[in-house]
């Protein structure tokens, strides 16, 4: 049976780790410890967190702080309230000076579920993959999560990485290896690629499966860094297969299929469909079923692969 475990859980053991071995590890978020994770951070090292309050653009400002003076801190809230609420502070007080904060935050995409539409953040990938000096991480599980974590703690800038609130199935075993700025191929294929990132890779290699029933050959790709893309493995794609399906948890607008559309047009023109919600706000409801009426089903690859094949 497969392992069922929630990004931001594995974000929080992270961070207990971490605290372990790197005395300049600092934690803060804004009075959603619980929910974010970071309580386990705090339970360990108290003296190294700080909870600034329901207060986000003070989490970044304190962050870009702290950070001036040599720590590693990394910085904590919702995704919606992170990216949208912090944004000016993210730009001119941590990526305009290139400072060494990382912004960890959770309850990304419609898998938030019942919390509704004011706190599914779908533009957060486009708004952060706009800043200069800013990596966009957007791990698939627990396992590929804790590595993340491990590599922004280690790179020398700005990172936001991206987390979920639902449990979802760990597909990397112990040997997996994440790199920033690498795409990883999961699954091998001539005829159709499906580039997917965060929760959307499980979808991708279940779609894979299916077309594979009926002959097809599907590439899987899971683009874990949204910034910066991993240009070379989508361009062979590009020249190898006879299109792309882009299939990411946010907006269409700006995220994932907009990168690896950027790279295709200048270099590989070829064939993209795009999955993602249509320019729309979510809704309350079930994280499964909200993916589901949104378009971001297994079913809704296996069609947009097979639109692609029959041109």
């Amino acid at each position: 049976m497969t392992s069922m475990i929630a990004t931001r859980d594995a974000y929080g053991e992270a961070l207990r780790e971490l605290g372990q071995i790197n005395q300049d590890i600092v934690v803060l978020d804004a009075d959603l410890s619980g929910s974010t994770k970071t309580a386990v951070f705090r339970k360990a090292f108290p003296e190294r967190f700080f909870n600034v309050g329901i207060a986000e653009q003070n989490l970044i400002a304190t962050a870009a702080g702290l950070a001036s003076c040599g720590k590693i801190p990394f910085a904590s809230t919702f995704a919606v309230f992170a990216s949208g609420r912090a944004f000016e502070i993210i730009r001119n007080s941590v990526c305009y000076p290139n400072l060494n904060v990382k912004i960890a935050a959770t309850h990304a995409g419609l898998t938030v579920g019942e919390d509704g539409a004011t706190h599914q953040a779908l533009e957060d990938i486009s708004l952060m993959r706009s800043l200069p000096n800013m990596v966009v991480l957007n791990p698939a599980d627990a396992i590929e999560t804790k590595q993340c974590i491990y590599k922004a703690a280690e790179y020398k800038g700005p990172v936001y990485i991206r987390l979920g609130r639902s449990k979802v199935p760990v597909i990397f075993d112990r040997d997996y290896r994440f790199e920033i700025g690498k795409g990883v191929e999961l699954r091998e294929g001539k005829d159709i690629t499906i580039i997917a990132t965060g929760v959307m890779v499980e979808k991708a290699l279940l779609a894979a499966d299916e077309l594979a029933k009926e002959g097809i050959s599907a590439r899987v790709i899971n683009m874990s860094t949204i910034k910066p893309i991993d240009e070379d493995i989508i361009i062979k794609a590009a020249h190898e297969t006879k299109g792309i399906v882009t299939v990411e948890e946010h907006s269409i607008i700006g995220g994932l299929g907009s990168a690896v559309a950027e790279v295709v047009v200048n270099s590989s023109p070829t064939y993209v469909e795009f999955i993602g919600t249509q320019d729309t706000f979510g809704e309350s409801g079930d994280g499964n079923e909200l993916l589901e009426k949104y378009g971001l089903s297994v079913e809704n690859i296996v069609n947009k692969a097979k639109k692609i094949l029959s041109k």
